[in-house]
């Protein structure tokens, strides 16, 4: 008896270690783990979102991909959520003049985001993160955010929403440059992947083509006009990638990640936004009798 007691610690240290070990990855999951994971996550996962497009002339066309994954694999380290595999259904028809440009039509972009969804809460998910990576889906998933108010879900969405911290951007650029034109492909992105996918950043090609803002809608004022990032930034270029590098990217990747493991655990706790949904389905589905 005194033997097997004095082993229980080592069989308590191999029981957590093997916890541990269940994978994230949804394609990693064996069906009787994925079972397991759906409860261990709190039903939760994340879905990252990119896009294959022209990062400027020295950046790979699946930087958005690398990137969104990336968060959401470190986040889950820290904080067990299922990740979903590379997602690149996206938005980009302002980049349909680049080469390696993979441009689906809204109708399928929507039909398919809109059926993972269903589908992953089909299997099991009551709380869905999506991680964006891709700058040309902002005003998508705002317009696809407020359409699942459209009929009722059994799941809630949420998008995770980073915000600069100014600290880390100022140590960012002393290492680095100012990049006034930092949008698409430079300094920050830049350095970004050149901590996560070094072999596949070519820096030497940066200064290649501008990515200078050619601002050829000055003449309009007031105005919106889909065709505003092209009369902008024609070489799908936006900022200047020459000086990045990895130790500033792994700054950026750093302030992001803590941000987002935040996020997942407040996400986990989070009943309020399930109760808001299903009262306002409930309300809606009789507006006669909604209290006024």
């Amino acid at each position: 008896m005194k033997k097997f007691l004095s082993i229980l610690p080592f069989l308590f240290v191999i029981c957590f270690i093997q916890a541990q070990q269940l994978p994230f990855r949804l394609e990693e999951l064996t069906v009787p783990d994925y079972i397991k994971a759906v409860e261990k996550s709190s039903k939760t996962c994340i879905l990252p979102i990119g896009v294959f497009e022209k990062h400027g002339p020295h950046l790979p066309l699946g930087t958005d991909l690398y990137a969104a994954r990336e968060f959401a694999i470190r986040a889950a380290e820290k904080e067990y959520t299922v990740v979903f595999p590379w997602y690149y259904f996206s938005q980009i028809n302002e980049a349909k003049h680049q080469p390696g440009t993979i441009a689906y039509s809204p109708e399928l972009i929507w039909k398919v985001l809109q059926e993972t969804l269903d589908e992953l809460a089909r299997n099991g998910f009551e709380k869905i993160i999506i991680v964006n990576g891709h700058g040309g889906n902002n005003a998508f998933l705002n317009f696809f955010g407020m359409a699942q108010l459209s009929e009722r879900r059994s799941y809630s969405l949420y998008w995770f929403q980073p915000t600069d911290d100014p600290e880390v951007i100022k140590k960012a650029e002393e290492l680095t440059q100012h990049d006034p034109y930092n949008q698409h492909a430079g300094n920050e992105e830049s350095s970004v992947m050149k901590s996560l996918i070094p072999e596949f950043v070519h820096l030497d090609r940066a200064g290649q083509q501008s990515g200078i803002d050619q601002d050829r809608l000055k003449n309009l004022h007031n105005v919106y006009t889909g065709i505003w990032w092209y009369a902008k930034y024609p070489n799908h270029y936006s900022g200047d990638g020459s000086k990045a590098n990895a130790q500033a990217g792994e700054l950026l990747i750093d302030s992001t990640v803590k941000q987002l493991v935040k996020m997942i655990q407040d996400v986990k706790k989070d009943e309020m936004v399930p109760k808001l949904q299903k009262q306002f389905f409930d309300e809606s589905d009789n507006p006669l009798k909604t209290k006024q």
